[in-house]
């Protein structure tokens, strides 16, 4: 079992609390420089996830999986190679991939290339009006066909309680389980929303552990204080027509 530093505490006063035994805390919604829109290199990342005393981390870089690959071997705790894409509908993300899914694509034909690689199809941020969120129309849709493995109830960046607070009542609505994610995009986000759930290992049963977790967080959306820094580049994904 891993614990917190002080200074993770500061920000996130949750991680102080014991958690019960054989369980792991998971943040299922992270990102890394391979995203773009985040600055937070390798090295950045293994400091903040050891400070934070997480178990699990999903790397869910926005239509990459080069970093979660990357970082596999190099952290203090286990990593679910994950890729938040941008469909045509709105952004998903694909948990337990072995391959990158092309952005681009149709909302349903992204939870098929999920699913197809025997990864689960989790529905980031859904219902706030500030993100590239899914459309309400394909959300139903993915529902409905029963594409939805699990629904982010509890995304530390969103601003709105309502939008979090929606996202449970539509997973609720659809018998979905929940999860939780830092959405982190810096070092110090790492923390500030995970679940706490029994340990697994194969994605199945981390949808039996996810559907008997305790979603754990607060709102936390604060910058990167300013330092003078260099970030490496990366190389820039292709995104194909939309057809």
């Amino acid at each position: 079992m891993t614990f917190a530093s002080s200074e993770a505490v500061a920000r996130h006063g949750h991680l102080a609390a014991a958690r019960p035994a054989g369980s792991v805390r998971a943040d299922l919604h992270t990102h890394t420089m391979w995203s773009g829109d985040s600055t937070t290199t390798p090295e950045e990342f293994a400091a903040a996830v050891a400070a934070s005393g997480l178990d699990v981390v999903c790397i869910t870089d926005h239509n990459a999986i080069d970093g979660a690959v990357e970082l596999q071997d190099r952290l203090a705790c286990r990593v679910i190679v994950g890729e938040e894409l941008r469909t045509a509908a709105g952004e998903i993300i694909g948990l337990f991939l072995g391959e990158r899914i092309p952005m681009g694509i149709s909302h349903v034909d992204a939870a098929k290339a999920i699913r197809d690689q025997g990864g689960v199809v989790y529905i980031p941020h859904p219902f706030d009006p500030m993100r590239r969120n899914m459309s309400e129309d394909a959300l139903y849709e993915l529902a409905e066909a029963d594409l939805i493995d699990a629904v982010e109830v509890l995304n530390a960046k969103t601003s709105l309680a309502s939008s979090n607070q929606r996202a449970a009542e539509f997973a609720a609505e659809f018998g979905i389980v929940g999860g939780a994610g830092s959405d982190g995009h810096v070092p110090d986000a790492l923390g500030a929303a995970y679940v706490e759930m029994a340990d697994f290992e194969t994605p199945l049963e981390f949808l039996a552990s996810l559907a008997s977790g305790t979603v754990i967080g607060h709102h936390w959306d604060e910058p990167r204080p300013w330092s003078p820094r260099i970030v490496p580049s990366v190389p820039k994904q292709v995104r194909p027509p939309l057809l």
